[in-house]
This record gives structure tokens, sequence and C-alpha cells, in this order.
């Protein structure tokens, strides 16, 4: 099983969700329980995303969308038992490259603060918070959607961009 990051191919998108709700067990871990109803990947396909996946078959994958004009990375999953293997890393540097070489001034994204692997190891990869005043319309959609679906009752929320290569 390799780790190649490439493009996702129409086959590799019944895999995905799986790969999602395989990494809902270290969520558990510490409390935190998503509400029944379809993955984030399922909910992106079909949508104009791109997804980019690591191996073939895939163990990850990461769903990224435009939201003000700038690439929005909505999800990188890794298989649970394959977490802490560098994979989510490699997804993230593959987004970041792909945003530059699109134009994108940077990456936005939606995570939880305090969870080990969500808001922290997003700052050691260059992310920071991106303050309220700085949210365009459609992250502001995504904040009150989140709202909505009960996302901030499980945990701290915040918004954070990375801005892409030669901006």
């Amino acid at each position: 099983m390799g780790t190649e990051v490439r493009l996702a191919r129409p086959e590799d998108l019944a895999a995905l969700p799986s790969i999602e709700i395989s990494g809902e067990a270290m969520f558990a871990e510490i409390g935190i329980v998503f509400p029944p109803g379809p993955t984030v990947i399922e909910q992106m396909t079909g949508k104009d995303a791109e997804i980019v996946v690591a191996g073939d078959p895939p163990v990850g994958f990461a769903a990224v969308e435009e939201v003000d004009g700038a690439a929005h990375l909505e999800q990188i999953s890794v298989r649970g038992d394959l977490t802490g293997t560098g994979i989510g890393a490699r997804l993230l540097d593959a987004v970041m490259a792909r945003a530059a070489e699109a134009g994108s001034p940077g990456v936005s994204l939606l995570t939880f603060r305090d969870v080990a692997w969500n808001g922290p190891w997003y700052a050691r990869h260059g992310f920071a918070e991106l303050p309220e005043e700085r949210w365009g319309p459609g992250i502001r959609s995504y904040w009150n959607a989140e709202i909505e679906a009960g996302l901030h009752k499980l945990g701290p929320r915040l918004v954070m961009w990375a801005p892409a290569a030669g901006t």
C-alpha cells in the first residue's frame, strides 16, 4: 500500500466515507461524538470540490473547495489505524501546493480549537486563527451552518488561515 498523493479518481470515491468514519473513534475517546448523518465527504461529492487522496487504494483524503475567492479545506481524513504516520501532513502539503498553483491567496478551514490533531496540528503546519473581522460571507455561512448542525456544542471551534506559497 503506497501513499502517493494524487487527485481522486471516480472509482476512489466509494471508499472515502469509511476512511472518514474510521477517524471518529479518536474523537469519541475525548468525548466528541458527531451527530448521525452523511459524512463530510458524502456532502462534498457532486459539488465543485477537489478531492486529493493518499494511497491506491486510498487511505486518506483531503476535500477542498473555493470559498470567498480562496481554497477552503473542508476535510482531511486518514484511516484510523494510520493516523500519526505523516499521511495527513502529506495531504496538507498537496492542498497547499495545489492552492498556490491555482493562484489562491491561501487556504482557510474550520476546526476544533483544542483537539490536538485539529487546531494545534494546523498551527504547527503554518495556520493561524483568522480574526472574525477578516471572514468573508462564505466563511461566515460555514460558521453559521456548523452552529446549526450542533458542531459548536461539541467543543470550541475556530477559523484558521495559511497563506499560499508566494503570496
